[in-house]
């Protein structure tokens, strides 16, 4: 991955409000948290916010991802420090200018000893192709470039969180060509390496004490040339359409969660692979359970006498009811555990129900019920505020 301008241009940790030394889950949950607040769908007409949102999205890509992250800081420590030379200017070291076009090309254009920087820059810009000769180096060509990633969300009812789902998410944008699949090239043909440079995507040039490579003219770095180009899409492999994509919601996903669907983004060009499709689901709540990690959460009322003399009684799940047994003596707010009953574990297995016990004071009494009572509380010498000394 070559750094791109905009990394020199713009600080994605203040983008994301973090620190440059959070950890990745803080980050995800910085990232979450905004891409939530800003998304189109919860600011509908509101172009600032859909351009925020463009901005976290594109500063999550590069921190959420530990190898574009420690390239980031690289190219920003060291721009930081001085150590590149002045764009378009003379610099130390003798250099007569610096070449920064889109993240694909460095060229020096006069200098000395340049074989360590060349090393340097060779390796810090991910070059492709790269080629060095008397004193001097190239990154390659624009050749192969992965698409972008896309963002959808989600609603799901509960019930389709516990058991997972398949939701149909539509997406509107640029798409792999209905008729070339994408090639480029007309039904019934396909690309073919470039002649001229052999599908490399670039070519060798000697200038003086220099050599260098350039992009090839002919296939414009790709490394392949379209004959006949498809009709539909006029070779570039890529149209504006809406398509739907069916995306698998796991078992257990939480809210919040974000599912992967790798290769369901943009197209890539010059024949680089498409970018992934990231989904944010957002889950319902349930009317009767909550949901704490993967364990479910269930009040449930009871009698008095149940708690006091104790009683098995029937509780709901996800599934089917189960039998549960009350203790003698179960006080009021005291959790039970139904052990298995909870929500599907991404590693297997599940979690348990918690059922917090409450116990329901009757408002209306008959005469049987209020002599019933009366003769408890004349049988109890227990004094339950004993310890308040009053």
């Amino acid at each position: 991955m070559a750094p791109q301008r905009e990394w020199f241009e713009k600080d994605y940790y203040a983008t994301l409000g973090v620190s440059k030394d959070a950890a990745e889950k803080d980050i995800t949950r910085a990232y979450r948290k905004l891409a939530k607040q800003y998304h189109p769908d919860a600011n509908p007409g509101d172009t600032s916010a859909e351009e925020r949102f463009k901005e976290v999205s594109a500063a999550y890509d590069v921190l959420g991802d530990a190898a574009k992250r420690k390239e980031y800081d690289e190219v920003r420590a060291l721009a930081g420090s001085g150590g590149f030379p002045n764009f378009g200017a003379g610099g130390p070291g003798g250099f007569g200018g610096f070449d920064f076009g889109d993240g694909n090309n460095v060229r020096f254009e006069t200098g000395g000893d340049m074989g360590g920087l060349g090393d340097l820059f060779g390796n810090l810009f991910g070059g492709r192709n790269r080629q060095r000769g008397r004193g001097g180096f190239s990154t390659g060509a624009a050749g192969p470039r992965r698409g972008g990633d896309l963002e959808a969300e989600v609603h799901l009812a509960f019930e389709d969180a516990v058991h997972g789902a398949t939701i149909g998410v539509q997406l509107t944008g640029a798409a792999p060509c209905s008729q070339c699949g994408g090639t480029g090239a007309a039904p019934g043909t396909l690309p073919q390496n470039c002649p001229q440079c052999a599908g490399a995507g670039t070519l060798a040039v000697d200038q003086g004490p220099f050599s260098f490579s350039q992009v090839c003219p002919r296939c414009a770095g790709s490394g392949r040339i379209v004959e006949k180009p498809c009709p539909r899409c006029g070779g570039g492999g890529a149209e504006t359409r809406t398509r739907e994509v069916k995306v698998r919601i796991p078992m257990g996903v939480a809210d919040g969660q974000r599912v992967r669907v790798k290769g369901k983004g943009t197209p890539g060009r010059n024949g680089g692979p498409p970018g992934d499709l990231f989904v944010n689901v957002s889950v319902a709540p349930h009317p009767l359970f909550g949901r704490r990690g993967d364990d479910l959460l269930l009040r449930l009322p009871v009698t008095f006498s149940e708690a006091t003399l104790g009683a098995e009684v029937r509780v709901p799940t996800m599934d089917q009811p189960v039998t549960m047994r009350i203790p003698p003596g179960t006080p009021h707010g005291k959790t039970l555990r139904v052990r298995g009953r909870g929500m599907p574990k991404a590693a297997g297995g599940f979690g348990d129900l918690l059922v917090t016990v409450e116990v329901v004071v009757p408002q209306m009494l008959s005469d049987e019920q209020r002599q019933a009572v009366e003769a408890l509380a004349a049988a109890t010498e227990a004094n339950p505020r004993h310890h308040l000394g009053v």
